[in-house]
């Protein structure tokens, strides 16, 4: 089981580091005044350090490196 966690996680530092985050798009209201109402699009953006993928990565290696033995 420790393989294959280690395996996931290899595979998780690797998309973090090449996909480094994600924006999208939110309505947000500006004026609500009674009947009125004037929303506008905001995009906002996701984004993790690069640092945070190297760790993943790092933690996924030690336990697929460790658990050499599975049955």
């Amino acid at each position: 089981m420790g393989r294959t966690i280690g395996i996931i996680l290899i595979i998780l530092g690797i998309v973090l580091l090449v996909w480094t985050g994600f924006t999208y798009t939110k309505k947000e209201k500006i004026i609500d005044a009674g009947p009125i109402q004037v929303t506008a699009d905001r995009e906002k953006s996701v984004n993790w350090p690069p640092y945070a993928g190297v760790i993943v990565l790092v933690v996924g290696a030690i336990l697929f490196i460790s658990n050499k033995k599975e049955i």
